[in-house]
């Protein structure tokens, strides 16, 4: 075993040992705070001193991106103004592994004063940050992942983990969905994928040329070429923008290789056309017309027709599109 193996095993165990260890009525005391919290609209201010402050820094963040308005107070900071952020209604968490860090207990007298509820994430259940506290979490450990037993390793990953588990019962027992996730992701992939439709990435039906079904082969094959769209859409004679069929670069290759030369100037676009394509609607997910396109049972298929209810053409959605736009 390496020694890098061996370290990562002490944090898992460590890890573990705390899940044993946490008292299950404090971990509801802390989620009825939090529930209380977010049914307030009121805050969760996260504070903590040196790698205990950082982990309380991700800590809020993971909170703010789930729907639970939290923020990293620093302690020096909030002693000379910035208490002024903490409102009664909010809720305080704690981060300490001795539990004795002097500027947490100096700011504990103003925040009962303030009436705001005080979560204690600390290494000992008998320090004084506990004994001040509304709601205990113990996160100690038998000893650091360090070789000294200084640095703080297994510790603040049992913090960080405890705060992670927090978040994610949380969720749950909001009922958080993947639509309420994406209003705090809009950018990236990820807000791409939980945001993004189809009619976002789609070509407008204004920006297509339409043909009919006894349009000539030369002249679909000079609609193919036109525009970069890489297909043409058949309209329905008799009812406007309504879709009849698809022809795309495979489909005309198809047709050339299934007749014969000699009946290539008698082909039109009733003869090329896929009669029947799979279409999407324009409030579909992106990522959704992905799945369509590669796990459809006929060909593959490069570009979607998006139809209303009347199977109306609204647009064309190509894989290319989907392509740049990080989703394919």
């Amino acid at each position: 075993m390496s020694a890098l193996t061996r370290c990562l095993q002490e944090e898992a165990a460590a890890i573990a040992a705390a899940a044993e260890r946490l008292s299950a009525v404090q971990v509801e005391g802390a989620l009825s705070l939090l529930a209380r919290c977010a049914d307030r609209k009121a805050k969760l201010v996260i504070t903590g001193v040196g790698k205990s402050g950082i982990v309380a820094r991700k800590i809020a963040a993971t909170f703010s991106s789930i729907g639970l308005m939290a923020l990293y107070l620093n302690p020096l900071d909030a002693l000379h103004g910035d208490l002024g952020v903490v409102a009664p209604d909010d809720v305080c968490l704690l981060l300490s592994n001795s539990g004795e860090t002097a500027e947490l207990l100096e700011l504990m007298p103003h925040l009962r004063r303030r009436g705001s509820a005080r979560i204690a994430l600390v290494g000992s259940a008998h320090s004084s940050l506990a004994h001040g506290s509304d709601v205990v979490l113990e996160a100690s450990v038998d000893r650091e992942v360090c070789p000294l037993n200084l640095a703080p390793t297994a510790s603040t990953a049992v913090a960080m983990a405890i705060g992670d588990a927090l978040a994610a019962v949380w969720m749950q027992r909001r009922g958080i969905s993947p639509a309420d996730f994406a209003i705090n992701h809009p950018a990236g992939s990820l807000g791409k994928q939980l945001t993004m439709t189809v009619a976002d990435l789609m070509v407008p039906v204004s920006n297509l040329q339409p043909i009919t079904p006894d349009t000539p082969l030369p002249e679909v094959i000079s609609r193919l070429t036109q525009g970069a769209i890489g297909s043409s859409w058949v309209e329905d004679p008799q009812t406007p923008r309504r879709l009849l069929g698809l022809i795309t670069d495979g489909d005309l290759r198809r047709a050339l290789r299934d007749h014969g030369p000699e009946r290539w100037p008698n082909l039109n676009a009733q003869d090329l056309m896929t009669s029947d394509p799979i279409t999407v609607s324009t409030d579909l997910l992106a990522v959704d017309a992905i799945q369509r396109m590669e796990h459809n049972r006929r060909k593959p298929i490069s570009v979607l027709p998006v139809v209303d209810q009347h199977h109306v053409l609204l647009g064309l959605l190509r894989l290319h599109d989907l392509v740049q736009a990080g989703l394919a």
